[in-house]
């Protein structure tokens, strides 16, 4: 979803600096499945996620060393990395989280929610906008090859 306000920012919880890059992007043909190198506040994880843009998508997700996940993210993953904060925002009955990006997405401002079930009802706060979950373009690995600043 994109935001309508900064209304949920007294909301936060919880804040998380995260650095993102791709061995895999999952984007050719052949791919069944991106695989991502991720930092978040000194926690690093290898994740791999079926590429079907669909609601629900397998992921598997490994913690790695720190120094790995720093040099992957140097060397492997081509020129750009996706940075972001990611913010905890708890509301009603589930937990949302919101995520600012930087660098050459300076200026994306997006929240999801994990849902038990795809048809899990949920309230939705007055500062979420438009449901953009079916739009590829806001995918973080398509914000790599069209950063938010090139739109």
């Amino acid at each position: 979803f994109l935001l309508k306000n900064d209304d949920w920012k007294s909301l936060v919880t919880k804040t998380h600096i995260i650095k993102q890059g791709y061995l895999q992007s999952g984007l050719e043909a052949s791919q069944k499945s991106s695989v991502r190198i991720r930092i978040s506040n000194q926690q690093a994880n290898i994740n791999i996620k079926s590429v079907d843009l669909i609601m629900v998508r397998q992921e598997f997700e490994y913690a790695i060393p720190l120094d790995d996940a720093q040099q992957m993210l140097a060397t492997l993953c081509g020129d750009v990395v996706v940075e972001k904060t990611r913010y905890h925002v708890p509301f009603g009955n589930h937990l949302w989280e919101v995520d600012v990006f930087e660098g050459e997405n300076a200026g994306l401002q997006m929240a999801e929610i994990e849902l038990s079930d795809v048809d899990e009802t949920f309230e939705k706060p007055d500062w979420i906008g438009q449901d953009v979950s079916e739009d590829e373009r806001y995918y973080n690995i398509y914000l790599l090859k069209k950063p938010y600043n090139q739109w």
